[in-house]
């Protein structure tokens, strides 16, 4: 069944449930199925929906390097919760190591020819496996940034928070959350590369700016 229009808040919310025990649309690295359901939506998903959040600024952040991604595009269709009831015909497509029979039949096969047949597919397997790009660590964090008081103008404090740039930062959604006597804080998402951005670097950045922000804590650090 899909997920059905995901520019609605009925196929939004079956995309959220269908990631909340899964990285990705298919298997276990980004593959076109993620391309696909991508490009379907119509903007980055409310805070409210965390795993599609999460699976969002993840693709996100791998801008350009989309269409290098492996597998072959499908419909949308072919996506979503129905698609997991057969996780074996959705990996052929994306991953087809299952393929490959390390081991032949059950029965006792001792000639030279099927031991070179074996060792053939072992050797195409390996190689197949060397091909596969590595995949890069990274993690999404979820920052609060406290003001001074309740006239600092928290427009700014985003603007200037979403102008820090650096190779592996990408920023994601925001919101405003009460913190009492009419003080707000900025609560903003952003993934990061865990090599080259940290939270010492995001803190550092964020702390500059001495007269707008009182502080910075991380909310929340999830793995990728």
């Amino acid at each position: 069944m899909g997920f059905g229009d995901l520019k609605s808040a009925a196929g939004l919310k079956a995309l959220d449930d269908f990631l909340g025990d899964r990285s990705y649309i298919v298997g276990y690295t980004p593959t076109q199925a993620d391309v696909v359901v991508f490009e379907a939506l119509s903007g980055t998903p409310s805070s409210d929906l965390y795993n599609a959040l999460r699976w969002y600024n993840h693709i996100a952040s791998y801008a350009s390097q989309k269409s290098g991604f492996p597998g072959e595009k499908k419909a949308l269709s072919e996506y979503g919760p129905s698609a997991a009831a057969t996780p074996a015909a959705a990996n052929d497509d994306e991953d087809s190591d299952d393929d490959i029979d390390l081991f032949g039949s059950d029965e006792e096969e001792d000639d030279e020819d099927m031991q070179k047949k074996k060792q053939a597919l072992v050797d195409a397997y390996n190689a197949k496996k060397g091909k596969k790009p590595a995949l890069i660590a990274k993690s999404m964090i979820i920052l609060d940034v406290k003001p001074w008081d309740d006239e600092t103008d928290m427009a700014l404090v985003e603007k200037k928070v979403r102008a820090i740039e650096k190779d592996g930062l990408v920023w994601g959604t925001s919101k405003l959350i009460a913190v009492g006597y009419g003080i707000k804080k900025l609560q903003i998402s952003c993934v990061v590369e865990d090599a080259k951005v940290g939270t010492d670097f995001l803190e550092e950045s964020i702390c500059g700016f001495e007269d707008l922000v009182q502080s910075m804590d991380v909310a929340a650090f999830n793995k990728l």
